[in-house]
């Protein structure tokens, strides 16, 4: 266990550690289902029990981290259910945030998305798999960013460490990265040109998507249409 859980020197607050567990269950350090064993995790952090316990009761407040009396915390574990919701949750938020982001600065807004995507594209030729989760979490992040309403951001920052885990499974589930890239691209080209229904329609169709390909086996969902 180690990396993402690195010592946190001077604030040893609850909040800081707190968001320490949200980023390694994000992305896959702490896997769903995995027990949180107190004395490692705060050897690991450099922090004592108190605060530690106090981050653990947060993150089953919001969701993420489940109490079982007699037995332990546990990282949760998504089901079919769990994924439909959040991309139903997810979709609300980006497709409100694409519209604003239009109305905006469609032209803006639709360059920093480009942006993203060519980095995408570079982690697809490299095979890169880690670097085009990294950068398919930053173009959905931007997108919601680019409408400037904190409560979109608020939401959506929610979300994500929610469906983090599912964008990670994402990355056996295509035959090609290039795939991921495309579609992001076309996204943020249809924003780019002002095209509020195609950019709404691309949207809903990525998450749809996204949701029939973690419903279905690796092996069945890589498999090209």
């Amino acid at each position: 266990m180690a990396q993402l859980l690195t010592p946190v020197v001077q604030e040893t607050t609850p909040a800081l550690i707190a968001r320490q567990l949200r980023r390694a269950i994000g992305q896959g350090e702490l896997a769903p289902g995995e027990q949180l064993n107190e004395a490692e995790l705060s050897r690991h952090l450099g922090v004592s029990r108190g605060p530690l316990r106090e981050a653990m009761q947060r993150l089953t407040q919001e969701g993420l981290l489940v109490s079982i009396r007699n037995r332990g915390v546990f990282v949760i574990e998504v089901t079919d259910d769990d994924v439909r919701d959040m991309y139903l949750a997810r979709a609300a938020v980006e497709r409100a945030a694409a519209a604003r982001v239009i109305q905006l600065d469609a032209k803006d807004a639709g360059k920093q998305l480009l942006e993203v995507t060519k980095r995408m594209r570079k982690a697809a030729n490299d095979d890169d798999a880690d670097a085009l989760t990294e950068t398919d979490v930053e173009f959905h992040a931007l997108l919601v960013a680019l409408a400037k309403s904190p409560r979109l951001s608020r939401m959506h920052n929610t979300l994500m460490v929610e469906t983090r885990m599912c964008i990670t499974a994402l990355e056996t589930r295509y035959a090609s990265h290039y795939v991921r890239a495309d579609e992001h691209h076309e996204i943020a080209a249809a924003i780019r040109d002002g095209k509020m229904e195609e950019a709404d329609r691309l949207l809903v169709a990525h998450m749809d998507d996204a949701v029939t390909r973690l419903m279905q086996a690796p092996e069945a969902a890589s498999e090209p249409a």
